[in-house]
């Protein structure tokens, strides 16, 4: 987690509506919603949710592998993100 905190504080100096600060922000509601769903099988309201979030940050990062690939490395290393399958 000390991973997460470093990358914190250098999305804050970035701009709040870059790809990259949305993707962050997606991948923290994500593992927040992962370990919530760990406990509490069930929750099927939380599990659309988390699939409606997948789906964004999937399409986020889709569009950020055709516009600039380095920056989308960048940002799946940075953020332990396993690369997206390609068609």
């Amino acid at each position: 987690m000390v991973k997460n905190s470093v990358i914190s504080v250098i999305f804050q100096e970035e701009k709040k509506g870059s790809v990259e600060f949305q993707v962050f922000n997606f991948t923290n509601k994500i593992r927040r919603l992962t370990s919530h769903l760990k406990l509490h099988k069930k929750d099927y309201l939380s599990q659309r949710g988390l699939k409606k979030i997948l789906g964004k940050r999937q399409r986020l990062l889709a569009y950020l592998a055709k516009k600039n690939r380095v920056r989308y490395k960048e940002l799946i290393n940075q953020l332990d993100i396993r690369e997206t399958k390609t068609r």
